[in-house]
């Protein structure tokens, strides 16, 4: 499959069709707020939302939201785009540390750099955040990476 696909800030046009996509991926939306949803990234390919990720940033340290690839577009390199954008705009805001929860995908994150942590490990503002308390399920895994200018 050959389409040019951009990704882009996320805008208010596009919410209810990025909402739809998590909702398919089974990732969780209860707390994901059209405000809120301005830290996000959306993938566009044909005028269709095709991927999206998110970035809250705390500081020098960030938690990686909601990474999904329409299952169309899997296997494209079109998850590790949207990570390394993640990252270029977090190490622009001054991020050092990006840590996530994962049900399913942290063979994934492995392979971008990110190493398990256990949930005890997490930052207090990681360990507050709705993902970490309630979203996401006991069982998922807390991965980090630290990112610095130089490891671009």
């Amino acid at each position: 499959m050959t389409v040019d696909i951009s990704i882009n800030p996320a805008r208010s046009a596009h919410y209810d069709a990025s909402r739809e996509l998590l909702i398919e991926a089974g990732l969780p939306v209860a707390d994901l707020t059209l405000d809120h949803f301005k830290s996000f990234f959306v993938a566009s390919a044909e005028s269709a939302i095709v991927g999206l990720i998110g970035l809250e940033s705390f500081s020098r340290t960030g938690l990686l939201r909601s990474l999904v690839v329409e299952e169309s577009y899997r296997g494209l390199g079109l998850g590790r785009r949207l990570v390394d954008k993640l990252e270029r705009v977090a190490i622009d805001l001054g991020v050092a540390e990006v840590w996530l929860l994962t049900v399913d995908a942290d063979q994934f994150f492995a392979q971008l750099g990110y190493s398990v942590s256990d949930r005890a490990a997490a930052p207090d503002v990681i360990a507050k955040t709705p993902e970490f308390v309630s979203l996401c399920p006991g069982g998922a895994v807390l991965m980090k990476k630290s990112i610095t200018v130089a490891a671009r």
